[in-house]
């Protein structure tokens, strides 16, 4: 069994509780809008990241980072993009078994026509008066699970 950890829209900000809750995770995914390189320097103290540019990162640094990647763990297939409202490939035909997005800042774990979607929401600063969080998956040899965790005392 491997554990990913979820985190998107730090917008610059990675929170002691967003850190706390990502150790022990064998991959970190960041779905965009990550604010600077630090905040992907902090986070490849826990473990190996792989990241996605999303709206707001721009600049030289932001330049490194695609605008959605593939990664494969254990036997699952995994998509990541910043806006989900950009899927432009067909999952089925790509033999996609979860996809992972950010972008709206409301996490939100949901699985249609057998495809896990998980967006962790903003683990940054706050905004709209939504719950600030992160998440973890868990892939076994044939279960998924997913599991959002909302980062209470978070107060930015």
């Amino acid at each position: 069994m491997k554990v990913i950890g979820i985190i998107s829209d730090t917008h610059g900000l990675l929170r002691e509780e967003a850190i706390h809750a990502l150790k022990g995770v064998d991959l970190i995914i960041h779905a965009g809008d990550i604010g600077s390189r630090d905040i992907i320097e902090k986070l490849e103290e826990i473990a190996l990241v792989k990241a996605v540019r999303g709206n707001c990162d721009r600049g030289k640094w932001a330049a490194e980072y695609p605008v959605s990647e593939t990664v494969r763990m254990e036997n699952k297939k995994i998509y990541v993009l910043h806006d989900l409202k950009m899927l432009d490939i067909d999952l089925r035909e790509k033999g996609i078994d979860i996809v992972i997005s950010g972008h709206s800042h409301r996490a939100k774990e949901e699985r249609k026509d057998g495809i896990l979607y998980i967006n962790p929401g903003s683990a940054g600063p706050r905004r709209f008066n939504l719950p600030v969080s992160v998440a973890r998956i868990t892939i076994g040899c044939e279960v998924t699970s997913a599991r959002l965790i909302n980062l209470n005392g978070a107060a930015h």
